[in-house]
């Protein structure tokens, strides 16, 4: 079943303005600070913060967010709507924000299609406020079918009915750099063995300023191409899990069933010297 995610800005003013749903903006403090959605809380922290997926790493995830997410008035009871400036302006950061929440046991959380750049388009009103908030008693539960940890993927390599996607940008894929953050920021270069390769941006469609996904449709004809169909198990891989959640939303909405992010990423595979990683073009 297709899993409806992206909300467009009519469809999240009505919800925003009828109080149904908070909007989460996952920019920087000064862009916030300089203009946002009217009502919305701020949390870059969901843009910035590296995880791990072992078990002190995930406990660390919680013990990060969980007070966050209390300060910002997070509510299971509420629909949560993560933004950024467009789809892709922070390698999907608030796609990431959407898996964050959603992982870490947020039922009912959206992504504004095309972000604030979308909503100032199409004439919505933005403000230099700060919303007046109620602390919440958000409570952790994560949601493990959702991720992948370092031990499935590696498990995964033994497994054929498993398939891995890495959707880094193609200097990463190719091992020219280790990260978007600098060529030398991870230890190593290259990819997880037997990963195939769709950078993420080809599921949007590019336009001036403002990115969306492609249609479902697609979306499921360039999977196809690399071998990737809707039945299969699929774990998604980038640097530190924004692009593969920006990935993962658009099998998701494309009706792809068996996705799992793994969410540590090239970021914590690579400073583990004892797993495996394939360098260049061509798996040995």
């Amino acid at each position: 079943m297709t899993v409806k995610i992206m909300y467009t800005t009519s469809e999240a003013n009505e919800m925003l303005g009828n109080g149904t749903a908070l909007a989460v903006d996952v920019r920087d403090a000064k862009d916030y600070a300089e203009g946002h959605i009217p009502g919305a809380v701020s949390l870059p922290e969901m843009f910035t913060t590296l995880s791990m997926t072992s078990a002190e790493g995930l406990q660390e995830l919680q013990d990060i967010f969980v007070p966050l997410f209390r300060k910002a008035g997070i509510r299971k009871d509420q629909k949560v709507l993560v933004y950024e400036d467009s789809l892709s302006t922070r390698y999907g950061g608030s796609c990431r924000g959407y898996f964050q929440l959603s992982m870490l046991g947020h039922k009912n959380v959206g992504v504004i299609a095309g972000g604030l750049g979308q909503w100032k388009k199409d004439g919505l009103p933005v403000s230099t406020e700060m919303p007046a908030v109620t602390p919440s008693d958000f409570t952790a539960d994560i949601q493990m079918h959702m991720l992948a940890t370092k031990d499935d993927v590696l498990a995964s390599l033994e497994n054929p009915g498993i398939k891995l996607l890495d959707n880094r940008d193609e200097d990463e894929w190719l091992g020219h750099s280790s990260s978007p953050y600098g060529r030398d920021f991870a230890p190593r270069k290259g990819r997880i063995p037997g990963a195939c390769w769709i950078e993420w941006y080809k599921f949007m469609k590019p336009s001036e300023d403002i990115q969306h996904f492609k249609s479902p449709a697609q979306v499921r004809a360039i999977c196809a191409q690399a071998g990737l169909y809707q039945k299969d198990e699929i774990i998604i891989y980038c640097f530190k899990g924004s692009r593969a959640s920006n990935t993962y939303i658009a099998l998701k909405e494309a009706g792809f069933e068996d996705v799992r992010n793994y969410y540590g990423s090239w970021n914590e595979w690579s400073r583990d010297p004892e797993l495996p990683i394939h360098e260049g073009i061509l798996a040995e």
